[in-house]
């Protein structure tokens, strides 16, 4: 396993996230800007896209080319970026299905990385 890439590949699959919450859920904001400019927004998922592919690259390179883990690590990283998200910016509380839902997510995240 190369930690480096590994790390690195996280790290992507991380700013991929945050960008796509933002790019999803921004029309929802207490901003306009958003939902006036939904061709711009979606224009934007083309660099966008980018992250997720090298994210892709790196944590499937970390595995040593295996990419069921890679699979598993980026819907982790992406379940636990849209928890923090919407308790942060839509006051949605963590429910205990939700807080379940994320022990899951990050449990995959272990079983990928952890075991051998």
């Amino acid at each position: 396993m190369k930690f480096y890439d590994l790390f690195l590949g996280c790290f992507l699959f991380l700013i991929a996230h945050i960008l796509a919450f933002y790019q999803l859920n921004g029309q929802f904001f207490k901003m306009d800007w958003f939902r006036k400019n939904e061709i711009w927004v979606a224009t934007f998922g083309i660099i966008l896209s980018f992250f997720y592919i090298w994210g892709t690259k790196y944590t499937v390179n970390g595995f040593g080319g295996l990419l069921w883990p890679a699979r598993f690590i980026g819907f982790g990283v992406g379940m636990i970026i849209y928890a923090i998200g919407v308790s942060y910016f839509f006051n949605e509380g963590i429910t205990s299905k939700t807080a379940v839902s994320l022990s899951l997510a990050l449990l995959l995240i272990c079983i990928q990385v952890f075991w051998k």
